[in-house]
């Protein structure tokens, strides 16, 4: 090709998304000629991770500017698709679609934040983060508001939401290695972990940038293709995302009348029944709590280091603001569709009209069905008879929420094709969070504090080497803790988002819009909002009664207004900050001219 691999991307990338189809088509064919589901699974599974290490070996790097920042050249498009892929993770493609299955109406708060998070990031963030030029959010933070300790205390609060994050999608990446290997969970976390290694650890972002535009489009195939492919063959015609609505009425029908909302008649560790109604939105206190999850997730949104970091990575201002709008929109085709997919799947599972319904079907029966053997032999899923009449329940029938979207196409009936595709889009979404949360990870502690603290004065392949090496203890740290189940991918998604609100939000908004804002004020902000919002997670965790209402996953909301105060109130009580920090902030906020920072800095 010639003009190099930039002046390629759209011939590079179609040329992928055929191949990819064009493997698609044959693992169809395979299928056909009797060739086994475990096998096709496997193919699958190998064959994305085996074009991701390729990816990441193809762009191994040793100079500084590309492995932290992609050499700054990467195009608005192709970082919107990117960044989509970075955000679009474990939680979105595996874990969302079954919180609002279990959960109904409330978990659309994820979705309003997560999208609307986006428009904070856009107009409050990201250009101006590009304009300064850092390479990592504590740099921002450090140079902004001067000195070490500052920079330290960004370094703790981005590692502690980063790492809870990515033991979210290594737990995401042990489900589908178990299913599509049949291994036990524990084992498929590690699997999981040398799959994300492959592709980040030799080519840092520009390898993460280029394998997750490849990713993104695995992922957004893998969401679409069984969404559609139902919504036909239940009636709601080719695009389910307008007209779902009489499935859900359909659904409401049916829950009376099969006993949704009595209890379970046991209780399994991960494993959910499905007992909550799918309440509609009534005011008062459940649009409360709708309404702080969704303040929570936005504001933990435009708080994310990993997120944050995609935008340093544009060749200018104008390409990083760009660069959000195309995100909005990539990432709007899964969210858009996530309440169809889980509304058509719960459709299949309860409709006695539909051939794949299993309520009120004889248990034998029901555990002879294929994809009930496979998950609960994975430990996934669980059907009891508690009240021993041989008939399955609503309140029998035990699944983790995870699996809702990579057990769909089984439950449909869809060809094992189809359920291939989605277990290699759902290990796309989950690498490609992971890649970017590791590489946030260990580039703010080999940046930020080895280089800007501990030793300034460390070589380039030094450097380099520390940032390698922390990305695999970081990576087998968090496989060892999504090894141990403590919380759901939900749960530790929004405990990341929460963290990450609490202690950066106000720092980074106030750091670019107040040049009263100084180190003192910073560093009172950081740290006071983050241990009041860790304190209250806690608080709740062992019992203690619920401030406003707001449980666990909304500590954010706590940890908030106490950084805001303490920011505020010490800014104001302390020296403000010199002439020339002010000068630098006003020249942030101007599009145009050089970045504040040097390429190497």
């Amino acid at each position: 090709m010639q003009g190099g691999f930039l002046n390629n991307l759209a011939r590079v990338y179609a040329m992928y998304t055929g191949g990819f189809l064009v493997f698609v088509a044959l693992m169809a064919i395979l299928e056909q000629m009797g060739v086994s589901a475990s096998t096709i699974g496997i193919l699958f599974v190998a064959f994305t991770i085996a074009i991701y290490a390729a990816i990441g070996w193809l762009s191994r790097t040793m100079q500084v500017d590309a492995y932290y920042v992609a050499g700054r050249e990467v195009p608005a498009l192709y970082n919107g698709m990117a960044t989509a892929a970075d955000w679009m993770s474990g939680a979105s493609f595996v874990a969302l679609a079954g919180g609002i299955y279990f959960g109904g109406y409330g978990y659309l708060g994820f979705i309003v934040g997560w999208t609307g998070g986006y428009v904070l990031v856009n107009a409050l963030m990201a250009p101006y983060l590009r304009k300064f030029g850092c390479y990592t959010v504590p740099d921002f933070i450090g140079t902004r508001y001067g000195g070490n300790l500052a920079r330290f205390c960004a370094v703790i609060i981005l590692v502690t939401a980063s790492f809870t994050y990515v033991t979210a999608q290594i737990n995401a990446t042990g489900t589908i290695a178990a299913r599509a290997l049949q291994i036990p969970f524990e084992y498929g976390v590690w699997i999981g972990l040398v799959s994300i290694l492959l592709c980040s650890m030799l080519g840092g972002m520009r390898a993460v940038t280029w394998t997750q535009v490849a990713q993104y489009i695995v992922l957004i195939i893998a969401y679409l293709v069984p969404v559609f492919w139902m919504s036909n063959a239940q009636g709601f015609g080719l695009i389910p995302q307008f007209s779902y609505g009489s499935a859900a009425q359909r659904i409401a029908e049916l829950e009376p009348m099969l006993g949704v909302g009595t209890a379970p008649t046991e209780s399994f560790a991960g494993l959910k029944a499905l007992t909550g109604l799918h309440n509609d939105p009534q005011g008062g206190f459940g649009a409360w709590k709708m309404v702080t999850l969704a303040v929570a997730m936005m504001t933990g949104t435009a708080s994310l280091p990993h997120i944050l970091m995609r935008y340093f990575t544009t060749p200018s201002v104008r390409d990083a603001r760009r660069s959000v709008g195309w995100s909005l929109l990539f990432i709007f085709f899964l969210y858009f569709t996530a309440p169809a997919l889980a509304t058509l799947t719960k459709l299949q599972l309860l409709d006695p009209e539909l051939a794949t319904s299993i309520i009120g079907k004889s248990i034998a029966d029901v555990n002879n069905l294929d994809w009930i053997q496979n998950w609960s032999n994975v430990g996934m899923l669980k059907v009891t008879d508690g009240n021993g009449d041989g008939i399955l329940q609503i309140n029998e029938f035990f699944m983790r929420s995870g699996i809702v979207v990579l057990a769909t196409p089984e439950i449909a009936g869809l060809p094992y094709v189809i359920s291939g595709l989605v277990a290699a889009g759902g290990m796309a979404a989950a690498m490609s969070t992971a890649d970017g949360l590791l590489l946030a990870i260990a580039n703010a502690l080999s940046h930020d504090l080895y280089y800007k603290i501990i030793d300034p004065k460390a070589d380039t392949k030094t450097r380099l080497i520390v940032a390698r090496v922390l990305l695999i203890l970081v990576g087998a740290a968090g496989a060892f803790v999504a090894s141990l189940k403590l919380t759901g991918i939900l749960g530790a998604v929004a405990w990341a988002f929460c963290f990450a609100n609490s202690g950066l939000f106000f720092p980074l908004v106030l750091g670019i819009w107040w040049k009263r804002a100084n180190r003192q004020g910073a560093i009172a902000g950081m740290v006071l909002g983050f241990a009041a919002g860790a304190s209250y997670l806690v608080w709740v965790q062992t019992g203690g009664a619920l401030i406003l209402g707001l449980d666990g996953l909304r500590f954010g909301i706590i940890g908030m207004p106490v950084s805001l105060i303490a920011m505020v109130v010490v800014s104001l009580m302390t020296p403000e900050p010199d002439a020339e920090t002010q000068a630098m902030v006003d020249s942030t906020r101007i599009p145009s001219g050089k970045t504040i920072l040097s390429s190497d800095h």
